[in-house]
């Protein structure tokens, strides 16, 4: 199992999984492009969205994995369709708003579900019948559409007469981006299948999808936790001295005597901070710090 997880972690890092979970969102150069631009733009918008967006693609693949019917395809990726339609464009119009690491925190479980259901976990080690499949594929539709409608969000599409047209035209990119996804996925798996280490490897294919799946939702928590939690997750190493001094024990590695003085050698804190002292960063200075700290 060790050996599975240290190629999990590296193979998440050759393709660049965090640099992909970040550009799910909206950056800001998309954000002025949809101010200048039409129903086009935010077509395209939504056409990338769904090819760089890493958690739809891997559910998808898990869908797609094991179907091998273009009707089994076809009615599995209609239910899909429709849920995230429905919230899409219903959640959006009506402004209704949810944390987006939440939202995209809950996408991952539906990535380690595809991944726990392709390998028959819940008759292997739950005893238990999986599911319905359409179904389920359907409510986790309704989800992904959710995290669709709070990135769409982060546009000011409100304050736009055209704001249905937007909607529709960032569903319509959605769509298509979908249709994308999916030709590229079912030759890919056409192929593998053809091959004698489509069988043997199945298993460990979909541990994979259930790896990826834990470290997308572990980044969205670590990312909600900064966001609703700031004074006690603080996000630059300003911060975290700030946060260690006030619980009395100082920069990573800085010890204090028993009466708040420093021992010697040990150099004191920076301007307006006990023991005064000027080897500290700026107070407006701001570095980036490593997100185990």
């Amino acid at each position: 199992m060790a050996i599975i997880q240290r190629v999990a972690l590296t193979t998440c890092m050759y393709m660049g999984l965090p640099a992909v979970a970040a550009a799910h969102g909206i950056s800001e150069e998309a954000r002025q492009l949809m101010l200048d631009g039409g129903n086009f733009q935010y077509l395209l918008l939504g056409a990338q969205h769904m090819v760089t967006g890493l958690d739809h693609l891997l559910f998808l693949f898990g869908v797609m994995f094991f179907l091998t019917r273009f009707s089994s395809i076809l009615k599995f990726v209609t239910a899909f369709t429709l849920g995230h339609t429905i919230t899409l464009i219903g959640a959006t119009y009506l402004g209704i708003t949810v944390d987006y690491f939440l939202v995209d925190a809950i996408i991952a479980l539906t990535v380690i579900y595809k991944g726990f259901e392709n390998v028959d976990g819940f008759r292997r080690y739950l005893n238990m019948a999986s599911p319905n499949l359409l179904f389920a594929v359907f409510a986790f539709g309704l989800i992904h559409g959710f995290g669709l409608s709070t990135r769409l969000q982060q546009l000011p599409i409100h304050e736009d007469s055209g704001l249905l047209g937007h909607i529709l035209s960032f569903n319509v990119g959605v769509e298509l981006g979908q249709i994308a996804a999916l030709v590229v996925m079912g030759g890919l798996l056409s192929l593998w299948r053809q091959t004698r280490s489509f069988e043997p490897a199945s298993g460990f294919a979909n541990v994979m999808l259930m790896v990826a799946g834990t470290l997308l939702l572990l980044m969205q928590l670590h990312g909600y936790s900064h966001s609703t939690y700031a004074e006690e997750f603080p996000i630059n190493r300003d911060d975290h001295v700030h946060a260690r001094e006030e619980q009395g024990a100082g920069p990573p590695g800085h010890t204090h005597n028993p009466d708040g003085s420093h021992p010697p050698g040990v150099p004191d804190h920076g301007p307006g901070r006990a023991g005064g002292g000027t080897d500290a960063p700026d107070e407006d200075s701001t570095v980036t710090v490593p997100d185990h700290i």
